[in-house]
């Protein structure tokens, strides 16, 4: 009989892949167009470094990890005004995307401020004296040199995201979550739970494995 429910829902199955897929991909586009400059102003405005701005830093520092320190269940329902704002609604796997990117904006950030910090300092320090500006600095040494772990932090943001959209169908945000809840949790239905998880574990496999040999392939040390 399970069997038989989970052939039957095949095609909310195949609609809740592919919203997953598409909330991660929203979510991930505008963590790294935020997220990395975020990041990037993260370090270079720390002390001792060519833009060393302190009250900046301190500033976005304590923004960037107040974001962090709230729980994503709780960060989603809080931000459900604001994404009924931008899209509409509250509902859907658009409404959700506002809340996971808020959510992905500062983790990334904070990966590819670690990212940075891995760089040898000699690098930085000859860059300034030959009289390079800030923006040569950033863009011909700063991100070639971080390259593989920010591909590395872009592997694990998307992981996380794959996570976080899960939780996102507690309050109707569509994707595999939601389908696990409407249709395995609420129908006691153990084999479309398995069947989520399972999606949810090789989506995850996938990422990861990509990641990796990207992050190989740019990786020049």
């Amino acid at each position: 009989m399970q069997l038989d429910s989970l052939i039957s829902i095949l095609p909310e199955l195949n609609k809740a892949f592919f919203e997953t897929i598409y909330m991660v991909g929203i979510s991930m586009i505008v963590a790294i167009v935020i997220g990395l400059p975020t990041g990037i102003l993260l370090f270079v405005t720390d002390k001792g470094l060519f833009m060393e701005n302190t009250s900046f830093k301190n500033i976005v520092g304590f923004i960037v990890n107040m974001i962090r320190s709230i729980p994503f269940i709780i960060l989603l329902i809080v931000l459900l005004p604001l994404a009924n704002m931008i899209t509409g609604t509250t509902i859907g796997p658009t409404a959700a995307s506002v809340s996971l990117s808020v959510a992905a904006i500062p983790f990334f950030a904070r990966i590819v401020e670690q990212s940075l910090r891995e760089i040898d300092k000699g690098v930085i320090e000859a860059a300034v004296a030959v009289g390079a500006s800030p923006w040569m600095i950033i863009k011909d040494v700063l991100v070639p040199e971080a390259k593989p772990g920010i591909i590395q932090g872009i592997t694990i943001t998307v992981i996380s995201l794959v996570a976080y959209s899960a939780m996102a169908g507690i309050v109707g945000g569509g994707g595999v979550g939601d389908l696990a809840i409407r249709f395995g949790y609420y129908r006691y239905d153990n084999t479309v739970m398995f069947t989520t998880v399972i999606i949810l574990i090789c989506l995850v496999q996938l990422f990861q494995l990509a990641g990796d040999r990207i992050a190989r392939l740019v990786d020049k040390r």
